[in-house]
């Protein structure tokens, strides 16, 4: 019989009032592995206030004690490993060893984020250092939390960047929502479990599941939210960021991450990287590199490297841990086909690939592509990459600049001058000198411009994305 999983309140494990539930079905096994409760309203609505209503007392606790409870946590998921790479894996198709460590990258975060928030402290302003200002002024500077954090979390790493929302939320004082997508929620509930074991106080966090047609409009409007964290699709950010208005939003969204590589580049380590970057977890990353943009007179020998590369790919089951792995739904991989159908009808060259068996797509490789197919800019989120010529860096600035988006890009060159001239010309949050698109170490700032997001995330930039600063005067009598 298949587990029925319940929402997490108030300190408490519940079956939802509505008695409805959402059946989780695995995208490479095809069956249905679990269900997950279908809140409604009024009990998102009582999860929100059992979250505020603990979060006074929460904030006044010291924050080696809510240390304590996130070193805890860690040390529960590291427990539960196996059992929850193996939820992961069927319920997201990630490979084995890969959700593996995912579960370890995220009890090494919880541990850091900890760490850099208990020494990360506050400052001190004289008056005196302003013209005119005086030095019976002493303004004290504090960070103190937001209140409501709601935390909605992608499907790709459920366990990763639903503990890069969490960790540092809690431990900064503020209390949390926990909003998993829907095909990754067996994944976000059994991480909470972990989370429960180490008796956390009722109402600190909070775990709530169900159909966004329902409750999703309704958490971001809630009065009572002080800030979404999100990852996800640029289309539902752009509808947040709609309907938030005034409160803070951190979003990681879309990308379409290009690698520009240059006539000098080591073109045998571009082409390890491209493909590492491009294809990993059959491309489902946003910070995959989706485009490659190459100087003409490489190209040739380039697509040849590459097209080496992507054949030693192995390509099944995540149960093998396979690196091209079913997609997450048929509707993904449907859209996935349309972009490879239309850039084939506008004339660009099929390297391999164009092999589907229902939403496992074959890693696929196209070149001659032009600025008039679709998968020039759209973000396939999938195992196909476009191989775009161009006659000079200019042009690929410019054309890896036309992107709406702007999370990451790649340039690979010999010529560091070269490297910083270009990487100072793109409009993204980072850039990878010789090495592919990613996220990580999950200590450096990580930044989306355009569609491609808001805010800044990497742990300390997320602990001061999750407060705010206060300024206390003191007005000193000298005399």
């Amino acid at each position: 019989m298949q587990t029925v999983y319940q929402y997490y309140s108030q300190g408490q494990w519940k079956s939802s009032e509505s008695g409805e539930t959402i059946a989780i079905v695995s995208p490479y096994l095809k069956t249905s592995i679990g269900s997950v409760q279908a809140l409604t309203q009024d009990e998102v609505n009582q999860c929100i206030q059992s979250a505020k209503a603990a979060q006074p007392d929460w904030s006044l606790m010291s924050i080696y004690d809510r240390a304590h409870y996130l070193h805890a946590w860690a040390d529960e998921l590291l427990k539960m490993k196996e059992e929850l790479a193996t939820i992961m894996m069927k319920e997201v198709g990630k490979a084995y060893q890969d959700a593996i460590k995912e579960v370890e990258r995220t009890a090494d975060l919880i541990h850091y984020t900890v760490e850099e928030a208990i020494h990360l402290s506050g400052e001190s302003l004289n008056g005196e250092h302003f013209p005119g200002g005086s030095r019976s002024k002493l303004a004290v500077i504090e960070r103190v939390p937001l209140g409501v954090v709601l935390a909605i979390s992608p499907f790709n790493y459920p366990v990763n960047l639903a503990a890069a929302k969490l960790a540092p939320a809690l431990i900064t004082g503020n209390t949390v929502i926990f909003k998993p997508a829907t095909q990754g929620s067996i994944s976000g509930t059994k991480m909470i479990e972990a989370l429960a074991k180490t008796n956390l106080p009722a109402g600190v966090l909070n775990l709530v599941t169900g159909k966004g047609s329902v409750i999703g409009d309704y958490l971001i409007e809630h009065d009572d939210i002080a800030l979404v964290t999100f990852t996800g699709g640029t289309s539902t950010g752009e509808r947040i960021a709609q309907k938030a208005k005034m409160i803070p939003l951190v979003m990681e969204l879309g990308g379409k991450d290009p690698a520009i590589i240059c006539e000098d580049a080591n073109l045998e380590l571009a082409a390890k990287q491209i493909v590492s970057g491009a294809y990993s977890y059959s491309g489902q990353r946003c910070t995959a590199i989706k485009r490659v943009l190459v100087h003409r007179s490489v190209a040739d020998e380039l697509v040849s490297l590459i097209q080496s590369e992507v054949e030693k790919l192995s390509v099944g089951s995540p149960e093998d841990n396979a690196t091209i792995v079913p997609l997450i739904d048929e509707q993904s991989a449907d859209f996935v086909q349309g972009l490879i159908d239309d850039a084939l009808e506008k004339g660009a060259t099929l390297v391999l690939g164009n092999k589907r068996e229902e939403n496992l797509i074959y890693p696929t490789l196209l070149d001659h592509v032009t600025k008039e197919m679709r998968i020039a800019w759209e973000e396939p989120f999938g195992p196909v990459l476009p191989i775009i010529r161009v006659d000079s860096q200019e042009e690929a600035i410019e054309i890896a600049n036309a992107s709406e988006y702007g999370l990451q890009a790649s340039v690979f060159t010999q010529n560091l001058d070269k490297a910083l001239t270009i990487a100072r010309k793109l409009e993204t949050g980072s850039i990878q000198i010789n090495g592919r698109t990613e996220r990580g170490p999950d200590h450096l700032p990580f930044i989306g411009i355009k569609k491609s997001g808001l805010g800044i995330q990497g742990v300390r930039r997320s602990i001061e994305s999750m407060t705010r600063e206060k300024v206390i005067i003191l007005n000193i009598n000298e005399k």
